[in-house]
């Protein structure tokens, strides 16, 4: 499945607009010093700002064992349709494939292919009662939250894809929805979490085609 996902599009420049992400990569790496202690501090500190316990394998599997249906095939669904919107015009507030915002295109893919109704905007979405999982424990279609606007506060969301990589509705001049890699030095200092949703997902999913 993951060979699906491999290509990534080329990083550009993206924006911050109300909780999605966006950012420059040379200014960033550019920042003055007094900026780049504090960028540090931030990233060290907003691990706490959500602190919660990383679930285990075991409570993984007991959180959505009793559920009939594999979440690869859910997670499939997806990120499938996800990739099919690549180059989705970014809107704020939208949610539907006329524009997106980034919580917009995470809620109507889960909506869509996986009958789930996620809170509207990622600083509710982040507070789903979902596992909590390790970054070095993600799969498919797990969540993930950043922190772009600093202050280790939620301001945008993405889906895990697999190798690194992820999905998500970023801004206008970045072209929309892309694929991105959470290995990219901007990515990863702002990254605070990521939860497994589709372990929330409806026992019948009456997903629209």
């Amino acid at each position: 499945m993951l060979n699906r996902f491999a290509p990534l599009v080329p990083l550009a420049l993206v924006t911050l607009l109300f909780g999605c992400a966006t950012h420059t990569q040379n200014v960033a790496e550019q920042q003055k010093p007094a900026q780049q202690s504090q960028a540090k501090f931030v990233a060290a500190q907003s691990s706490t700002v959500y602190e919660e316990e990383v679930a285990t394998e075991k409570e993984l599997a007991d959180f959505s064992g009793s559920k009939p249906y594999q979440l690869p095939v859910l997670a499939d669904s997806i990120l499938e349709r996800g990739m099919s919107l690549i180059g989705t015009r970014y809107r704020f507030g939208g949610t539907s494939e006329a524009g997106f915002d980034c919580s917009g295109f995470i809620g109507y893919l889960f909506r869509e292919e996986a009958g789930m109704n996620l809170p509207r905007s990622t600083r509710e979405m982040i507070k789903v009662d979902a596992p909590l999982v390790a970054r070095n424990n993600l799969k498919p279609g797990d969540l993930l939250f950043f922190s772009t606007a600093g202050r280790g506060r939620v301001s945008h969301a993405g889906i895990y894809l697999g190798d690194n990589q992820f999905i998500h509705s970023s801004s206008r001049r970045s072209g929309g929805v892309r694929v991105d890699n959470l290995g990219d030095s901007y990515w990863s200092k702002t990254f605070i979490e990521a939860k497994r949703a589709l372990a929330m997902a409806p026992t019948t999913v009456t997903a629209s085609k």
